[in-house]
């Protein structure tokens, strides 16, 4: 058996995993390059500090703060149970990335748990993304401040998936989406705080996205997502997840914390839509959203309700 400490650390360093051990109080002792690549939080940022310092502040898709309730790594270690779990970490540049965690116990002689071991990958498409990166630079249809889809592609895009609707019968949903009280933001913070805003927003609604989807950036505060392949209560889902990851994240500033939230209109194409029918549709449905508390989602139940 190889004694040389330093043979496992490079192991460690040299992974594409996150990977951070933390004891008993769940304060943070070794966090390796994977994790550094992955959040953008370098080692001397969080060794000695808690998990829950405002660094991966893990959420699950219902928004709810996994380092106060539920954290896999307390559980793991009250229970001496291995987890494997999908979440939601913070990245250091204040957006949502999924992620797929295992933890397990480390044991004392006694077999009782001193602490806990954390593994995390990134399940972000980076790949896919990247290359519809490329092919949207190649036609001039990316938002410059953003770096997502512009208007001009994501009217293609739309019109393409009307014509499959009526060829094949592929269902698909769009989300119009808008940033709250974001006017507010820039009087308040400066138009530069206002674009780091709508960066953070547009990556967390594109790192969270399916493969399928096409996430765009519609003007001014208003992002739109197209869905291909979803019912209703799926497109409630995806639209609800986006919203409560938007409102679960936050710009970090000395002053204090800008939190974000967004209205979203979520809307399933109908076989006689057209460009127009869809998106005026969707945006009565973010209209709803706004004048009934904004930071929710409606559908088209909420009109018939309402």
């Amino acid at each position: 058996m190889l004694k040389n400490d330093n043979f496992y650390k490079n192991i460690l360093e040299n992974l594409y995993d996150g990977v951070y051990f933390v004891d008993r109080n769940r304060k943070i002792l070794y966090w390796n390059k994977g994790a550094e690549r992955i959040t953008s939080f370098n080692s001397s940022e969080v060794v000695g500090k808690s998990c829950s310092d405002n660094i991966l502040i893990h959420v699950d898709d219902s928004g709810n703060q996994l380092c106060t309730s539920g954290c896999p790594l307390s559980d793991t270690m009250s229970d001496l149970i291995p987890r494997n779990v999908e979440v939601y970490l913070h990245h250091k540049q204040v957006y949502r990335v999924p992620v797929s965690v295992r933890t397990t116990p480390i044991l004392d002689l006694n077999g009782k748990a001193i602490g806990a071991v954390e593994i995390f990958s990134d399940n972000t498409p980076k790949t896919v993304i990247a290359q519809k990166i490329k092919e949207l630079e190649k036609m001039a249809m990316l938002d410059a401040l953003t770096g997502l889809a512009n208007r001009r592609y994501v009217e293609i895009n739309i019109q393409t998936r009307l014509d499959e609707a009526q060829r094949y019968g592929w269902r698909f949903g769009v989300l119009l989406i808008d940033l709250d009280h974001f006017k507010k933001i820039n009087d308040i913070y400066g138009h530069n705080i206002g674009d780091r805003a709508l960066q953070f927003v547009s990556k967390t609604l594109l790192n969270n996205a399916r493969v399928s989807d096409l996430v765009g950036r519609w003007g001014g505060e208003e992002f739109i997502a197209i869905i291909p392949n979803i019912n209703e209560e799926q497109l409630y889902f995806t639209a609800n997840k986006l919203r409560v990851l938007v409102e679960q994240s936050g710009l970090y500033l000395d002053s204090g914390v800008v939190q974000v939230t967004v209205s979203i209109g979520a809307t399933l194409a109908q076989p006689k839509d057209t460009i127009e029918t869809l998106l005026e549709r969707a945006d009565k449905l973010l209209y709803y959203s706004k004048t009934t508390g904004r930071n929710r989602v409606s559908i088209e139940r909420n009109l018939v309700s309402g």
